[in-house]
């Protein structure tokens, strides 16, 4: 238990000579039960108080014997390349050797992407079979991956799919979105 002590004074003065005072009693203060309160509060707040739970993103991938091979058309496919400082280059199909420059604006990224579900709609007449391909240079942060995530589900974008950047790609970034060759397939 704790105590307060406090001095008892005596009635007499050293040399016996005074008033004659009454003893006074010592004051005793027990904190005990306000220890207790204290556990028991402390006690309270943890068992009630939820911790915060960590916010992630599903990212369901398929496995690879599920993986079924179909016809890809290369007017569906729209290539996202994520690059430093928030830059992003799209361009369609496989045409590298001019890209686009945009960055993670609703008017950048995302029109981007509702602009080849237009097209993709009016050639398929289903926009959500636009098939969107997701690479990210070295420049690129783990937070470009998460906005580009989420413009692919704000965009409603069914199909996508995340691959390595190409060295045509790359030779095309350092150019500004051209290559000073264009490739045999497009002569």
């Amino acid at each position: 238990m704790a105590d307060i002590q406090t001095p008892e004074k005596g009635s007499h003065s050293k040399h016996g000579k005074g008033k004659v005072r009454s003893k006074k009693m010592s004051t005793r203060v027990d904190f005990t039960p306000m220890v207790d309160l204290a556990f028991l509060l402390i006690s309270f707040f943890m068992l009630t108080t939820t911790m915060a739970k960590p916010v992630a993103m599903e990212l369901n991938m398929p496995k690879k014997d599920d993986v079924e091979k179909s016809d890809v058309k290369e007017s569906q496919v729209l290539n996202v390349i994520l690059d430093k400082d928030d830059v992003v280059w799209c361009y369609d199909g496989r045409t590298v050797y001019d890209m686009r420059k945009t960055n993670f604006a609703a008017e950048g990224v995302r029109e981007q992407i509702y602009t080849k579900q237009k097209e993709v709609g009016k050639q398929f007449g289903d926009p959500t079979k636009t098939i969107v391909i997701i690479k990210m240079t070295d420049g690129a942060t783990y937070k470009n991956m998460v906005d580009i995530l989420d413009e692919m589900d704000i965009t409603d974008t069914k199909y996508y799919a995340i691959q390595d950047v190409a060295d045509l790609e790359l030779e095309a970034i350092a150019n500004g979105g051209k290559l000073d060759v264009v490739p045999d397939e497009l002569q």
